[in-house]
């Protein structure tokens, strides 16, 4: 038996009020006399009032007062907890008060050594909160939910560039969090086909009274990392691109929820791609302006005229006008 299974079912015997020697919690665990010490520190550590009583009628004890079983866990266990707590919060998870609450039961749980330990090894590390409309925390519980319970939702949803929103029915399949972003991948009612939405674009919800069942074994995790090859725009040719920059701006490129699966090569000062032209001529240009003089693209000769060409035009748009 595993030393912690050990541990607890020593302490079931004791919490029966009866005092034991250790030889008789050795006989019972088929341990020895030293192990059973051993782990009498180690509960004694962890907060739960053992009495050690000498002479005739001595033995060990656990004293009333004690009432929770209580969390073996070690300092990197407990640290690791908490900065899971961390990351999630920055993550805009939407149980966070949830895992809080759980986080204090354990804290709460813990003796003033422990409590003073694990605040010194987790306040070397936080995690920035991305800014999210407060709608994003709400819409999330409320598609777990749908995607639970299989109910369709009418969602208004407002495409990126898009001048108004729309509505659509949709069925939700799963949530995805990726590079600060959440995903619902779902079944779209009007494309009659599965489409990936961006919660944070989602401005009304809705459940319905419809339901759905999800595909058996479909995985949104799956579907999200496979996406880019069904949205490329055609089966044309393929075009080698390579892009010279600072290593912050290439990260950021390569990054990117689409061109990362067509990233073929990556050095600290440049990064190769292959893809398909149509997409290439879509998407690029606008995108890759945004990075300025931090990137430079280098080939192909096309991509490089049609940002040159959209710079021109935001040049001349912003010329003083004459008085």
């Amino acid at each position: 038996m595993a030393k912690w299974d050990n541990m607890l079912s020593m302490l079931w015997m004791l919490r029966s009020g009866r005092k034991l020697t250790a030889a008789q919690i050795a006989g019972n665990l088929e341990v020895s006399i030293r192990t059973v010490y051993r782990y009498i520190d180690a509960l004694c550590a962890s907060g739960v009032p053992l009495v050690a009583e000498s002479g005739h009628d001595g033995g060990i004890r656990i004293l009333e007062s004690f009432e929770e079983t209580p969390l073996f866990f070690n300092a990197m266990e407990l640290r690791v907890l908490v900065d899971a707590y961390k990351f999630a919060q920055g993550a805009g998870y939407p149980y966070t008060d949830e895992l809080e609450s759980a986080l204090k039961k354990v804290e709460n749980g813990l003796h003033e050594e422990q409590r003073h330990t694990l605040f010194q090894q987790t306040t070397g590390l936080d995690v920035i909160s991305s800014a999210r409309p407060p709608s994003v925390i709400l819409w999330l519980r409320d598609l777990e939910q749908a995607a639970k319970e299989g109910r369709t939702v009418c969602i208004t949803y407002c495409k990126a560039n898009a001048k108004q929103a729309d509505e659509r029915e949709v069925d939700p399949y799963g949530l995805v969090y990726d590079r600060n972003e959440w995903y619902i991948v779902a079944f779209c009612h009007r494309s009659q086909e599965v489409r990936t939405f961006r919660v944070d674009r989602i401005t009304r919800l809705e459940t319905t009274e419809a339901r759905f069942e999800t595909p058996e074994g479909f995985s949104a995790s799956a579907y999200f990392r496979n996406q880019s090859d069904r949205d490329r725009e055609a089966d044309g040719p393929l075009t080698a691109i390579r892009i010279e920059g600072e290593p912050e701006a290439l990260n950021a490129v390569c990054g990117h929820w689409h061109l990362r699966h067509y990233l073929t090569e990556r050095t600290d000062q440049e990064a190769r791609f292959l893809l398909d032209i149509p997409t290439m001529n879509k998407y690029l240009p606008k995108y890759l302006m945004t990075f300025g003089t931090a990137i430079r693209v280098r080939e192909p000769l096309e991509l490089k005229k049609q940002i040159r060409k959209l710079a021109g035009e935001i040049a001349k748009h912003y010329e003083e006008e004459p008085n």
